[in-house]
């Protein structure tokens, strides 16, 4: 009866874990299946997508010689960057504000403006950044057209949000004790921020400007609205060439965007791996 109890209990543990093995087995596939269908596809040589004609390369051609996708990528990285940067600073600033300047007056409503685009629709935050550009240019005169600075002031405006989150969570983590030392050694505040905190801070600050850089390369539903005629992002650009069927373009776009992102992320375990 132990044998066979043991047995029964071996086998309930294998088909345990031949259960919990083909459940990850279909998330990854439910993930990265689809992904790996538009990659063949990209290789795909006609033009109909649901057609298979042959292995060619014609569309990663075609791609490269397309204003349309080579203008809107090029204006995403721009506004990305820009915007990214302008979140790092802002973001940085309002975690300093949050960890360092104790119970001020106003924390709490501060608190919460800057945790609101974390819980607003994008839709919302989106048509009243629209609204205020727009009141903005019937009243002052600027922004003349909604283009290139309007939305680096919107995908900012997010993204700061993002930032200030992450440099708070490591500001508040640090000993201070050190900036203090620095200071008793006759180093103005100022100076001893840039000098030790930054540096003890650089790995949460280029973790916040990636994420802000991310968020606004994604963004499809607030750039619909603070956008205008010629600033078209790259991902509106997707978006409104697909409303009329998927083109073998896309499926070459979104096979360099993966391999980049791959890339990236390789790099990147690489180089934690060495600093272990």
């Amino acid at each position: 009866m132990t044998a066979a109890g043991g047995e029964n209990g071996a086998r309930m543990v294998g088909a345990s874990r031949l259960g919990l093995l083909s459940l990850l087995g279909f998330g990854y596939a439910f993930l990265y299946l689809p992904i790996l269908v538009l990659m063949v596809w990209s290789f795909n040589k006609s033009r109909l997508v649901v057609i298979w004609g042959g292995l060619s390369t014609r569309w990663y051609g075609v791609l490269a010689h397309d204003p349309r996708f080579l203008d809107a990528a090029w204006l995403s990285l721009k506004v990305a960057a820009t915007s990214a940067t302008l979140a790092l600073v802002l973001g940085t600033l309002a975690a300093v504000a949050l960890v360092r300047f104790g119970d001020f007056r106003g924390r709490n409503l501060f608190m919460a403006l800057i945790a609101a685009p974390l819980v607003m629709p994008d839709v919302i935050i989106g048509l009243a950044l629209l609204l205020m550009f727009v009141a903005l240019g019937q009243t002052v005169g600027w922004p003349s057209q909604r283009g290139f600075t309007t939305l680096v002031i919107a995908h900012a405006t997010i993204a700061m949000t993002y930032v200030a989150v992450v440099v708070r969570a490591r500001l508040g983590q640090m000993d201070h004790s050190l900036e203090e030392a620095a200071m008793d050694l006759g180093a103005r505040p100022a100076k001893a921020f840039a000098l030790i905190t930054l540096p003890l801070l650089a790995p949460s600050l280029a973790a916040g400007w990636l994420l802000a850089f991310t968020l606004s390369l994604d963004d499809v539903v607030v750039a619909q609205f603070v956008t205008g005629p010629g600033a078209t992002t790259l991902p509106i650009e997707v978006f409104s060439s697909v409303r009329m069927g998927v083109s073998p373009e896309i499926n070459a776009l979104g096979t360099i965007i993966v391999l980049v992102v791959a890339v990236g992320i390789l790099a990147a375990w690489r180089l934690m791996r060495a600093r272990a």
